[in-house]
Parts: C-alpha cells; structure tokens; sequence
C-alpha cells in the first residue's frame, strides 16, 4: 500500500507539472494575438490569462471524466500507476521540446497520443477503448478544420459591415474589444485544457484503488486550476512570437474574428466534454482569418511546420511513451 501511495504521490506531482508547462506552453496561444496587435501588454495580457484559466479551470469537469475513462479502463488496466507515470513524462518531454523550439504543438495530442502508447505497451492494442478513444481523435482531427472554417466565416462577415468605415479608428476600437475576446479565450483554454491533468489523476486515483468513481475531487481541480495559472503566469515568449506573428500580420479586427472563433469551438468542445487541442483551434483560426482577409498574407511555410507537427505528435509520443513504460516496469514493478 505504501509503494502505491508513493507512485500515486509521484503521478500527481508529475501531472500538476504538465498542467504547468501547458499553462506557459499553450496560454501563449490564448494572448499571442492581443499581445501581437498591442491591445494588451505582454504583463497585463499574462495576468489577465492567468486569473480567467484559473475560473475557467474549477468551472467544469466533463472533460477530465472523458480522460478518466475513454481511453482507456481504469479498473482493468494492468500497471495503471506506471502507464499513466510514462504517459505524463512523455507529454511532459514532448511540450518541452517543442516549447523550446517555438512550435505551437499540441498538449493535447501529446497527452492523449502517450496514454495510449502506454497502454498498448502494457497490454496490447486490446487495452483501449476504442469506441471513446476514437471520438476523442476524430474531434481532435475536426476540430482544427472547423476552427478554420469558423474563422474564415466571421472574418468575411466582419469585411462586409466593415468595409465603408475608416480603418484606423475600426482598428482602435476593436483593440479594446480584444481584451474582451482574450480574457473570454483565456477562460475557454481552461475549462478544457486543465480538465486533462484532472482527468489524468483521477485516472490514476482509480487505477491504484483510491477513488471508486470517476468523479474529480475538489482539491484535484483546485490544484490543477492553481498548477495551470502558475504556468501562465510564467508566459510562453517564443511560442507567442509564431503565433502572434509568424502565421500572418494580425491587425485588431481579425484579432478578434480569431478569438472569436476559437471561442466557439472551445466552448462548444467543453461542453459536449470532448477534449480538443487548444493550440490547433487557435492557430486554424488565424489561419482561417488570413485567407479570409488575403491568401497571400498568410505565412504558409510557418503554417505548414505547424501541421506537421501536429500529424507527427501522436505517433511519437505514443512511441516515447511506450518506451518509458519499459523502463519504469523493468525498475519499478
């Protein structure tokens, strides 16, 4: 019981560390776009992040359930502790790696792509649910094109009642509507991307036989909400410096028809409890808004460094995952 206690201990640390790097990993997504057009300074803009993921956070937990028991049976899985253990060292290496480098990845993908490469590892492809599973990657996989068409949708509208107004004071005035959208897509990132360390120590209170049911204890979201302000407080610079301005030249008006737009598929995926990418959303949006505004602006090559990235980040961190699993086992069980 006391090595259990021990691992589970370790797992709850190891995935408060993960909700921090993702609150200074894909925050930066939330404000890189009221940053990038100075409606916000970079100090305020990462305070105002901070407080609204932290409401957003403690707001639901559909989605940290979906994590507890979609992917994967918590009471049946064998070496839960040590699976979910290498699942959050994986995500945990993967975020860094491409923090570091300045690709807006996702934690999503990350995290979800590792729990499943850990399971596997541990007992085959039969330890997936795959009727859940599936669900999560094909809103994953749609979410990304729906944003894009959101965003191309309501940045056209935005051309048409805008169109005979002078750009200069359009542009002044929708900079104070984009404190508005930041804090409001501040809040959405967190009531979706901080579910997914409640979910995952949930996962690991069943799976070591602490918990019963896949309900998320109030110190779970306090601690996680708390975890994912702390890391954005701490801000992601060179992510906000691609997204804010690597993908294309956001002017305030198509600011907020990004935000606005990742607003809506957040929002909409936190409500149905399906965990999304975060990351994807934003940067499909953007993408959407440029196109939208002129083909030719859109930076394509960043655009598809980004995409590549994203296809590539499952696999792989289900691969490290596994590879952790083995290591883990062979010294700890």
């Amino acid at each position: 019981m006391e090595g259990m206690l021990f691992i589970t201990v370790v797992i709850v640390i190891a995935a408060l560390a993960f909700d921090l790097i993702n609150g200074f990993h894909d925050t930066a997504n939330a404000i890189a776009t009221s940053v990038s057009t100075k409606a916000l300074k970079p100090k305020h803009a990462i305070i105002l992040a901070a407080v609204m993921n932290f409401v957003g956070a403690i707001s639901f937990t559909g989605v940290a359930k979906t994590i507890t028991k979609d992917i994967v049976d918590p009471f049946s899985l064998p070496h839960g502790d040590l699976v979910i253990l290498a699942a959050l060292i994986s995500a945990i290496t993967w975020n860094l790696v491409t923090w570091y480098f300045g690709i807006p990845s996702s934690s999503s993908h990350a995290l979800i792509g590792s729990i499943a490469g850990g399971a596997i590892a541990a007992a085959g492809f039969g330890a997936l649910e795959y009727k859940g599973f599936l669900t999560i990657v094909i809103g994953l996989i749609a979410s990304p094109f729906i944003a894009f068409g959101v965003g191309y949708l309501i940045y056209s509208i935005f051309k048409i009642f805008l169109k005979n107004l002078n750009l200069s004071s359009t542009n002044r005035r929708f900079r104070y509507i984009q404190v508005g959208t930041a804090a409001l897509q501040s809040y959405t990132h967190g009531t979706n991307d901080a579910q997914k360390s409640m979910g995952i120590i949930t996962l690991a209170l069943i799976a070591n036989g602490f918990q019963h049911t896949d309900d998320v204890q109030l110190w779970v979201q306090v601690s996680c909400a708390i975890a994912m302000a702390v890391g954005t407080s701490i801000g992601g610079w060179k992510i906000i410096k691609t997204v804010g301005g690597k993908i294309m030249k956001i002017k305030p008006v198509s600011g907020v028809a990004a935000d606005l737009s990742s607003v809506i598929i957040i929002f909409g995926a936190t409500f149905i409890h399906l965990p999304v990418s975060t990351t994807h959303v934003i940067s499909s949006s953007i993408l959407g808004v440029g196109t939208a505004h002129r083909v030719k602006g859109v930076k394509w090559d960043t655009a598809q460094r980004m995409i590549t990235t994203w296809v590539i980040t499952l696999p792989i961190s289900a691969a490290i995952a596994a590879a952790i699993y083995f290591v883990l086992k062979l010294f700890l069980a």
